[in-house]
């Protein structure tokens, strides 16, 4: 390809991408406002737009203003791009108990990518009663996912007395339990590691 013919397409490329930023940010704007049908609208959008409109949509999670955060919130537990689950992890705190339950409900969604940045805001964390009670609420649903084994000792830990002490030292054992190979079911080991079919 011709190099000016290069640079049209980066340029077209570009504009194209500084199109879509602005949508995006008009859009953004549009979640704070007083109508709930134009804020409804514009999370419709942004979800459609999907993972361009993520980054956005965590910097609207620290937003002062409830609403923004609260369709900020629901609208990135739709996308389900696991790079918003630290964000939404750190929504498990808002002070909003609605946001609270759709950063949780986002959380649920991502599934095993929630773990990390969950647990580590555990261990870093434990006396937070909304993270606890939000990571509790998380932990007991992606358990029905398949992930019982890994959190059970971190739900007991949450479900105890002194959760405050608790939770730190069993995230160490989930933690380990994650690291280990999963098996599926039904596949024999080999040798200590599992079978290659």
């Amino acid at each position: 390809m011709p190099k000016a013919a290069m640079r049209r397409k980066r340029s077209s490329a570009a504009l194209g991408g500084s199109a879509r930023s602005a949508e995006v940010r008009a859009l953004i704007a549009a979640l704070g406002g007083d109508d709930g049908t134009l804020r409804r609208g514009a999370r419709e959008a942004l979800v459609a737009i999907g993972t361009p409109a993520v980054r956005s949509l965590i910097e609207a999670l620290r937003d002062a203003n409830e609403h923004l955060r609260w369709e900020a919130a629901k609208a990135l537990g739709e996308i389900r791009d696991k790079t918003a689950a630290p964000a939404l992890v750190v929504a498990l705190e808002d002070k909003s108990s609605g946001i609270r339950w759709l950063a949780a409900e986002g959380l649920i969604a991502l599934g095993r990518h929630t773990l990390p940045p969950l647990l580590f805001a555990l261990v870093k964390r434990p006396s937070s009663i909304w993270l606890r009670e939000g990571a509790l609420h998380v932990l007991h649903l992606l358990a029905h996912q398949g992930l019982g084994d890994e959190t059970r000792p971190v739900v007991a830990a949450l479900e105890g007395p002194a959760p405050t002490v608790a939770v730190p030292l069993a995230v160490g054992d989930a933690i380990e339990k994650l690291r280990r190979p999963r098996r599926r079911r039904g596949s024999p080991k080999v040798a200590g590691k599992q079978a290659r079919w």
